[in-house]
């Protein structure tokens, strides 16, 4: 399953953010923890609905959560609980614009902290390979791309930002470093902000996302599901929660889209990389279906609830057949014909 690693400063409401993905108490934790997000999808409630099916299951990822760095640079997370956010295939960053503080100035300090990680583990490497690259000449490609790395690194710029090339940072993978990953950044807005909370989150990037912990970290509103979270929500001047648009958002940045299953017995939602074909999908599902795969039944879902049931759909022709070299799209609804 796909990992987000979710960093934030000390009283950034990093802690307070995982509770509302998760449902998890990480306030305190010495530790890295580890919760499931469920993915909000209306589109499977309103399969669902259409199917009268017994039960919905969404798709999920990971969240990594650490405990927050120092607001001291230099005085962060320490090698141990740096190196626990390795595995995550993208980074959350969460930034205070809460009690006057400046989400760039927080921006600036995650950064320099993941940057002396990853300059200590570019020199090792760049060490080692060195060595090896004497008597192996195929090593020239990644010895290039280290050195360009290190370079970028020790002039403090993350390599997200940096001008290596795709092919470059590919190159890099077997170091995981932690700047060579996909970055989301959420800016805690306080609650007299929230009228000009986008604009406050635009400073720390155009992509960045504006939630106000205070709100939507509140236990109750963390402890209530469906209506009842956007009733309280309401109440404290939210008219809609961040929540489900950040996982959404997460989602992507992750490079998974979603493509669902429905019926009387349930609405599923699976996880998918982007760019799949139809056998690999169907894979997801099973791998007997990917390894007997002969053909995919699909219709996109709004055009499915428009229809009313899978039933009319295929009665008025208007299920698609794919073969083994259809590319699956976010929102596909399937059905696999297989034969082992």
């Amino acid at each position: 399953m796909e990992h987000l690693g979710l960093v934030g400063l000390s009283d950034s409401g990093h802690a307070g953010l995982f509770a509302a993905l998760t449902g998890l108490e990480a306030s305190g934790a010495a530790d890295r923890m580890v919760g499931v997000v469920a993915l909000p999808d209306d589109r499977l409630e309103r399969l669902a609905t259409m199917s009268a099916s017994k039960k919905a299951v969404p798709a999920t990822f990971e969240i990594a959560y650490v405990p927050g760095l120092s607001t001291e640079p230099g005085k962060g997370l320490g090698s141990r609980l740096l190196g626990s956010l390795r595995d995550c295939d993208a980074l959350c960053f969460v930034l205070r614009a809460i009690g006057g503080n400046d989400p760039v100035g927080d921006l600036a300090t995650l950064e320099y902290e993941l940057v002396l990680a990853d300059l200590s583990s570019v020199e090792q490497r760049l060490d080692k390979q060195r060595r090896a690259a004497k008597g192996d000449k195929t090593l020239g490609p990644e010895l290039a791309a280290l050195e360009r790395a290190a370079a970028a690194l020790g002039d403090g710029v993350p390599l997200y930002r940096s001008e290596l090339s795709t092919d470059e940072r590919a190159l890099l993978a077997p170091v995981f470093l932690l700047t060579n990953k996909p970055v989301l950044a959420v800016v805690n807005v306080d609650v007299d902000q929230l009228d000009e909370a986008d604009g406050v989150a635009a400073r720390a990037g155009d992509d960045a996302l504006a939630v106000c912990m205070e709100i939507e970290g509140d236990p109750d509103v963390v402890a209530a599901k469906g209506a009842e979270r956007a009733e309280l929500l309401a109440d404290l001047g939210v008219a809609e929660s961040v929540v489900p648009r950040l996982a959404r958002a997460a989602y992507h940045l992750l490079g998974r889209r979603t493509f669902l299953t429905t019926g009387d017995k349930e609405s599923r939602a699976w996880t998918f990389r982007a760019g799949a074909r139809a056998p690999e999908c169907a894979g997801v599902i099973h791998s007997d279906l990917q390894r007997g795969f002969i053909r995919a039944e699909v219709i996109r879902w709004d055009e499915l609830l428009e229809l009313g049931s899978w039933a009319k759909a295929k009665e008025q022709g208007k299920l698609r057949v794919e073969g083994k070299d259809y590319e699956v799209q976010d929102g596909d609804v399937l059905e696999i014909r297989f034969n082992v």
